[in-house]
């Protein structure tokens, strides 16, 4: 992993930290109360959203504002709470549609770098046929 951070270290943090995470992501698209921690935030994943906080799942949480979200994510041992803060700009969140969203990981990544995941087209996937 030092290997991989140091080979990687100009890349936006959110990017290396999850690389590997290919789990389901689901984001709830109605505002959380931003003072809710992590105990609060595993309630509302239990009861309002219906689904398993140990399950390895990634859950992301967006603040009234727009300019907050929350990442919650169990990893065996414990819950890592992560939160990031535009400073200029808000997120694109979509303004209707279902409450909760299962993101790709593409749409996950577009979310982070502030981009309207819901308009972002996935590149075709290329089947290489010949190496130099």
């Amino acid at each position: 992993m030092i290997l991989l951070w140091h080979k990687l270290s100009f890349l936006d943090f959110n990017f290396v930290m999850l690389l590997g995470f290919r789990s389901s992501i689901w984001f709830y698209r109605e505002p959380v109360d931003f003072r809710k921690q992590i105990d609060g935030l595993v309630i509302l994943v239990s009861d309002t959203l219906k689904k398993d906080p140990v399950s390895g799942q990634l859950f992301v949480f967006r603040n009234r504002s727009g300019n907050k979200i929350k990442l919650l994510v169990w990893d065996n041992a414990g819950f890592w709470l992560m939160y990031k803060r535009m400073e200029n700009n808000r997120f694109k969140f979509p303004l209707s549609g279902e409450k909760i969203w299962d993101l790709s990981y593409e749409q996950f990544i577009w979310l982070l770098s502030g981009l309207d995941f819901t308009k972002q087209k996935k590149l075709s996937p290329v089947k290489a046929k010949y190496f130099y």
